[in-house]
């Protein structure tokens, strides 16, 4: 397809949004190790991000590949599987704040009504293991989480891919320039022009709940998307200064049921993505008949 076929193609369907999402504390109530891995290893959370910490200030270490490493540890010590299954079934555990696992179809449909395709990304820290072993896999379009690698038997036996708080802000390329295989980076560096680029950052809405999403939530406010940060019932105090220090749209409450204020919000902003769309495209349509009228 040449490049021009590749523009009007792409002005021809119907423009997509790209919702984003952090994981932990932003879609599930707490880290997702916290359900089932690390009482199965007869840790308390606080010892064991303790020992997380530890090692990372004793190491010098990434935060993330630190708690990779603490999770090995601990489960040879405590005799617990560590293939891959295991941990795609501790997905099971996980407690999704009010309205979750209806949102998605919720948000779909009602994008169906603006005349937009919104599409559902998982950004996070987290293991991607986990989350596929969660009732919301499904949704996603893309899960970019945390992940081991697994030797010929299955088992765990080093970081796959790891996915930090600097890190996260590559995947907004990946999704603003379609290049979803992290493994091409060759075609997330080539230059590709803005009208080129399947979903425009002005089409992206950020939802995470705390400073490691910042990088993510003031790139895409910066570049013409929304951020929101989300909190726990009674703990609007933890975000407030997001919204204060200008890296966010709006700070609400993590709940995801239809009339919410979360649910109002993303509405709101969908219905103006989409306004913005069938006006650019108007602009668009109209200096291209201008130009095919009034050649310079």
């Amino acid at each position: 397809m040449t490049e021009k076929a590749a523009v009007i193609a792409m002005k021809e369907k119907a423009p997509v949004i790209a919702m984003m999402y952090d994981f932990d504390k932003t879609l599930c109530t707490k880290d997702m190790q916290e359900y089932t891995f690390i009482p199965n290893v007869g840790m308390t959370p606080e010892k064991f991000w303790t020992e997380a910490d530890n090692l990372t200030d004793d190491k010098k270490m990434d935060k993330i590949l630190a708690y990779m490493r603490v999770m090995l540890e601990k489960a040879h010590a405590a005799k617990i599987s560590i293939r891959r299954q295991e941990f795609v079934k501790l997905g099971k555990d996980l407690q999704l704040y009010p309205g979750v696992e209806a949102w998605f179809s919720e948000i779909n449909q009602f994008g169906e009504s603006l005349g937009i395709t919104v599409e559902h990304y998982i950004i996070s820290s987290g293991l991607r293991e986990i989350i596929e072993g969660s009732s919301i896999f499904d949704n996603f379009k893309e899960v970019f989480a945390c992940e081991f690698l697994y030797d010929e038997n299955d088992v765990a036996c080093w970081p796959k891919n790891v996915v930090n708080y600097t890190t996260k802000t590559q995947f907004l390329f990946r999704i603003n320039k379609g290049v979803l295989d992290i493994s091409n980076d060759a075609d997330l560096n080539h230059y590709t022009p803005e009208d080129q680029r399947p979903i425009p950052f002005r089409n992206m809405i950020y939802i995470g709940d705390g400073l490691t999403d910042v990088p993510c939530m003031k790139l895409v406010k910066a570049n013409g998307g929304f951020s929101v940060a989300v909190h726990a019932e009674g703990k609007r105090e933890k975000v407030q200064e997001l919204l204060l220090h200008n890296r966010v749209d709006f700070i609400t409450e993590a709940d995801y049921r239809e009339g919410k204020e979360l649910d109002s919000i993303v509405r709101d902003v969908l219905r103006k993505m989409a306004a913005v769309e069938t006006l650019t495209r108007k602009h668009q349509s109209q200096l291209e008949q201008q130009t095919v009228d009034n050649p310079l």
